[in-house]
């Protein structure tokens, strides 16, 4: 069977997003061009839905920030020699030459225009965009890192400024004990060099984080060898494949668009797709993915799907929305967030009145450093990257595996299940059912009891109306239908050569009020061999049953016991009858099995569970699961499933491999410890931070934290923040 992805709505055609530039933090944020972020400044990531280099030079954000830092740099280096020398020579002064006040103080504004001339560039200049995200902030009412960066800067390079040119206009809480005013500005130009450096490893860390993304991006190939119709191949590039195109596929290359081998035999790599590492037998007939690699053989494929459209672009697309979708943790980040930047403010002004009253002479150089440390080391950028971050990895990952995540909030939930409900049928099951068992009952031939079910059977896409179909074979002849009617969970019926034809379960006979007696006497001995029974009626009469097997996959057993093995309560509800679904699974470590059930009942079982308490994950494929793949928590879809099935889940997984609900299980409860692990580390650090930059501390141990230092741990902090989300790379789902 052909394995396919649907996304998006039922009525819709995968799409894949334009594209845009996006905040990744705030990824409702989109525009056309790049920019930064009006809610908290940051540069926003282009989403560039080409085939992308991995190893693409640096963006516009970055070769702006580098050749800022080029200049910077030099010009800081030779500020704080400056600095360093000012300081060596007041010490040597003091101890060794007494120069009187007089001449110090004249040297002292020498160096001080020396100092303006060097940092004016770095501030001014490289710290422009800086200056201009912290005017946005406030323009938007969203105040953020930015915010504090340039308040801070400001008042370090406005309160060096005055010093230097109108050093007589501050009184004497200013001056220290040579009656000097203090300049900050290798502190403002040091802070704007480490930010730079920061934001430049900051984004470098970002575009780590969406690999998974361009990864799959880069699974489709630039150019394909097209075959015309006088037989010769041409090598065209992907874009102009057209559907219904014939396209040669040699051993080791990419195949480019979905297809249908139309010659030629050969094993296929799908595993950039589903996360199986095992090659698949691939022959006529068969379907092929685009951005899988052919093997060992050439084949030639007739093009299906192509651009938009293929199931790499559908994967594509939802894992790109699952990325900028927000888990229900980050509200709590998103509430703090809110008012952290107010909170800091507050804190340097209350640390600014405390030192300017208390503080050692001279108390205003005391306190103006301070609150600017104070407003330097906080960072909202590392609380609002905790979530998003570590969603996009997982996501990510997740998507690498087979296991694709519609939404964060399913990532985050499925932490928290502690109940799988699973659907028989095509879920434990195989899904590939055989009539075994032909009954007729009242005289009536084996043969005309298949061809009358086949009438029905050939307009249904149930797995037990396929089996019917398949047993039928070739030679069936399809006649006149009337009047047709689905009643769901229970069969079809409709109106064939003047009388009601009716295909189902016995609940549907008997809601025609027909005589079952003996036929379900009948099937009793083969409902005990874990047979699906389907009824046959015409008119009055019960003409007889179709018995359909349908065996375990291989794996359902293991898979079970590893999940029982792991706490999970696992209940199975069918709509088979009781004794069939008892003889499949009664090896199975089930807590509890439900069977004849229609699939709203399905959702009454599930909700009921919920009301109790329990967060429910329901494993379906079939369109009677929608319902209660809608209902649970958590729906989870096979990905050989119906379209309806798949869009009303919130995970699919790929090859419809049950073992994938333990790897995403893992994946969930890791990137869940990974994000409470950012949050705690960026509430601690800001915690922490705050309390020593306000010098909380400097009684007890005489420990003062310098600007510089607050701005290389404000800059570390979101790089920690990305790093450890990086981590997740590494969780072994295997």
């Amino acid at each position: 069977m052909s394995t396919k992805v649907k996304v998006g709505s039922c009525c819709s055609q995968p799409k894949v997003i334009e594209e845009y530039y996006n905040c990744p933090m705030h990824p409702e944020v989109k525009q056309d061009g790049p920019g930064s972020c009006p809610k908290c400044g940051m540069a926003l990531e282009e989403n560039d839905f080409k085939a992308i280099d991995n190893d693409k030079s640096d963006n516009a954000a970055i070769t702006y920030l580098k050749n800022r830092l080029r200049v910077s740099s030099v010009l800081t280096f030779i500020l704080v020699m400056v600095s360093m020398g000012r300081d060596f020579f007041k010490s040597a002064n003091d101890l060794v030459f007494n120069i009187n006040i007089s001449e110090n103080l004249n040297f002292s504004l020498n160096l001080n225009f020396l100092e303006f001339m060097l940092a004016s560039p770095v501030i001014l200049w490289g710290g422009w965009i800086f200056f201009e995200k912290a005017v946005s902030s406030v323009k938007n009412k969203s105040l953020n890192m930015f915010t504090l960066i340039g308040i801070g800067v400001s008042v370090s390079y406005i309160y060096s400024v005055c010093a230097t040119f109108f050093p007589n206009i501050f009184p004497s809480a200013f001056r220290d004990q040579n009656g000097l005013v203090a300049v900050y500005y290798e502190a403002a130009a040091v802070i704007i060099l480490l930010v730079i450096i920061g934001q430049i490893l900051e984004t470098r860390a970002m575009h780590k984080t969406g690999a998974a993304i361009k990864s799959l991006l880069n699974l489709t190939p630039k150019t394909a060898l097209k075959i015309n119709s006088d037989g010769k191949q041409i090598e065209i590039p992907v874009d102009q494949i057209v559907l219904g195109d014939e396209i040669m596929v040699r051993p080791g290359e990419k195949i480019p668009v979905d297809g249908m081998i139309i010659d030629g035999v050969s094993t296929v790599d799908e595993s950039m797709l589903t996360g199986e590492p095992l090659p698949v037998l691939k022959k006529k007939l068969s379907n092929v993915m685009a951005g899988t690699i052919n093997g060992n053989s050439n084949f030639v494929i007739q093009t299906k799907r192509i651009g938009k459209d293929t199931m790499l672009a559908g994967i594509i697309k939802m894992v790109a929305e699952a990325q900028q979708s927000k888990a229900p943790i980050q509200k709590l980040a998103d509430k703090i967030s809110e008012f952290f930047v107010p909170f800091v403010m507050l804190s340097s002004l209350i640390t600014f009145i405390i030192w300017s009253i208390f503080g050692p002479a001279p108390a205003m150089a005391y306190a103006v450093i301070n609150s600017v440390a104070v407003l330097i080391i906080a960072c909202p950028c590392a609380l609002g990257l905790a979530t998003p971050i570590s969603i996009t990895v997982g996501t990510g990952l997740g998507a690498l595996n087979g296991i694709l995540f519609k939404d964060a909030e399913a990532l985050e939930l499925l932490s928290k299940v502690n109940y799988l409900v699973f659907d028989k049928t095509g879920t434990l099951t195989r899904g590939e059912a055989k009539v075994v068992t032909i009954k007729s009952l009242s005289g009536f031939k084996e043969k005309d009891l298949l061809h009358y079910a086949s009438q029905i059977s050939a307009v249904n896409q149930h797995p037990l109306a396929k089996a019917i179909m398949k047993m039928a074979g070739d030679n069936f002849v399809a006649e006149k239908l009337v009047s047709l009617s689905n009643i769901e969970g229970q069969g079809v019926k409709a109106n064939f050569k003047g009388k009601l034809l009716s295909v189902g379960n016995e609940k549907m006979l008997k809601g025609l009020k027909l005589d079952m007696k003996g036929a379900t006497k009948a099937a009793e001995q083969f409902k005990m061999l874990g047979q699906s029974i389907v009824y046959v009626s015409y008119g009055n009469d019960v003409l007889g049953f179709l018995g359909i097997a349908d065996e375990l996959k291989a794996n359902t057993a293991s898979v079970l016991a590893k999940l029982a093995k792991k706490k999970f309560k696992l209940m199975v509800l069918t709509g088979d009858n009781e004794k069939t679904a008892t003889a499949i699974t009664k090896d199975l470590p089930i807590t509890k099995l439900i069977a004849n059930l229609l699939p709203t009942e399905k959702a009454e079982i599930i909700k009921d569970l919920q009301k109790k308490g329990h967060k429910v994950a329901m494993i379906g494929d079939g369109i009677n699961d929608a319902v209660a793949l809608a209902q649970s928590d958590v729906g989870i879809a096979m990905d050989t499933g119906s379209d309806i099935s798949i869009d009303s889940a919130r995970i699919t997984l790929l090859k419809s491999d049950l073992s994938k609900i333990l790897l995403a299980h893992k994946l969930s409860t890791a990137t869940m410890s990974n994000i409470r692990q950012n949050l705690f580390f960026a509430f601690i650090y800001n915690f922490v931070g705050i309390i020593i930059a306000a010098g909380v501390l400097y009684p007890f141990l005489g420990l003062l934290l310098s600007p510089m230092i607050a701005a290389a741990a404000m800059s570390m902090s979101s790089i920690s923040v990305i790093s450890n989300a990086l981590r997740l790379k590494r969780v072994k789902l295997s």
